[in-house]
């Protein structure tokens, strides 16, 4: 197994991040509102660990008067458990009447039926129905479901009126359901939910509470994160890989693990979502318990239109990312760019610009560690290829053997101070 970490000094201080509730809310209540700016950090945070995430990609039609079934895969788990909804990407007030949390019948991952009993209503500030502003999370009221680790869960939600573009995540690589009349929110059987959907609507995360574990790290990339190249509807992205290694470590090492990856995004434009540097709060720094940040990002911003030919820019912005993050005192791992000879968008040009960015992350001393993925993964008899084992056909992306292979050499250690 073939591991290149650089550890970093320690930070010189940690800052602590207040919580922006108004005074008259109590810190369980849930409901207060996060903006997409990541701001809202909860004053209880300690308590609650982030087990999942979606991050927002973009918006679709709304889908009014159906209801949605998401299927999230939990990390860790906890005593309870609280749902993020999202209105980041919308144009208007976005109207939810119920959301619900159920454990996914055991064994069967595309399934739409609720294990027998597990069914809760989700309630925000001890309401039902929410309405979540434009460019704003909501987080619901603690839902009283012992949650497990490894599991599917189901957050049920129900819009009874057009409330304009949907924002959703649009490559869950998770088979998701929809029915298409009438609020079945709270179906245990799936028998209503006739659509399956290749997306994840409304629902950006869910945390734990009392979780046995010392808080989550997040893997912030684009596609090679998200999943692409993996078996859908199995749970082999490679931040799911990571996350059943970290769960074999004691509690007090053990962390949740938080995907923020989106398909096509970029270090620094808007494409394939919000930049990274753009979604950086909310989708990382903002999160539950974030002790560390995994960054593989920067392929789109060199093989893109329109490319990033400066490596200094990719750079800076990798520098900004350190900056924001360390001021929240929260340790950054940088991930080396991996390989992507015999894809449509390699040239030669290109490759140079991704070997000098390279050469910055393992060298520049800017990272709290450094995993090196392009040495994992690259073919020895051609450097500038990911290896054959590891390639879904795209020389791209990665299977599930090269997902494991990424999982596999990120060195434990470097993820908690």
């Amino acid at each position: 197994m073939t591991r290149v970490i650089k550890a970093r000094h320690l930070f010189t201080a940690l800052v602590t991040v207040l919580a922006l509730v108004p005074p008259a809310a109590s810190a369980d209540a849930g409901s207060t509102p996060l903006t997409g700016h990541g701001h809202g950090h909860d004053n209880d945070q300690a308590r609650w660990t982030g087990t999942w995430e979606s991050a927002p990609s973009g918006t679709a039609p709304a889908l009014p008067g159906a209801s949605i079934r998401n299927v999230v895969h939990t990390s860790v788990g906890g005593s309870a458990a609280r749902v993020r909804v999202s209105n980041r990407l919308g144009t208007a007030p976005l109207q939810l009447d119920a959301v619900t949390v159920a454990l996914q019948e055991w064994g069967r991952p595309m399934s739409p039926n609720a294990a027998p009993g597990s069914l809760r209503v989700a309630t925000f500030a001890g309401r039902r129905s929410v309405t979540v502003p434009v460019g704003q999370d909501m987080v619901s009221d603690p839902v009283d479901l012992p949650i497990p680790a490894d599991a599917n869960l189901l957050i049920s939600v129900h819009t009874p009126a057009d409330s304009g573009p949907a924002t959703y995540h649009r490559s869950a690589f998770q088979a998701n359901f929809l029915a298409r009349e009438g609020d079945r929110t709270a179906d245990e059987p799936g028998t209503a939910y006739t659509v399956t959907l290749d997306n994840w609507y409304y629902v950006t995360g869910v945390d734990v509470l009392g979780a046995p574990a010392a808080g989550s790290v997040v893997a912030l990339g684009d596609s090679l994160t998200d999943g692409t190249g993996s078996t859908s509807s199995a749970n082999r992205r490679w931040p799911d890989l990571l996350a059943a290694r970290l769960r074999a470590l004691p509690a007090h090492r053990r962390l949740g693990v938080l995907n923020a990856g989106i398909s096509g995004n970029r270090l620094l434009l808007g494409s394939g979502g919000p930049s990274a540097l753009t979604r950086l709060d909310a989708d990382a720094l903002s999160r539950a318990g974030v002790r560390a940040v995994i960054v593989l990002e920067g392929i789109n911003d060199i093989k893109g239109t329109p490319e990033q030919k400066d490596p200094l820019a990719i750079e800076d912005a990798y520098r900004r990312i350190v900056e924001r993050a360390h001021a929240r005192g929260i340790r950054v791992v940088g991930a080396t760019i991996t390989p992507y000879g015999g894809y449509s968008a390699y040239t030669e040009s290109r490759e140079a610009v991704r070997l000098t960015v390279n050469a910055f992350i393992r060298n520049a001393d800017l990272f709290d560690a450094v995993v090196d993925f392009d040495a994992v993964v690259r073919d020895p008899a051609d450097p500038h290829r990911i290896l054959p084992a590891y390639d879904p056909g795209d020389h791209l992306h990665f299977n599930d053997t090269g997902m494991q292979a990424l999982a596999d050499n990120i060195d434990l250690d470097t993820l908690l101070l």
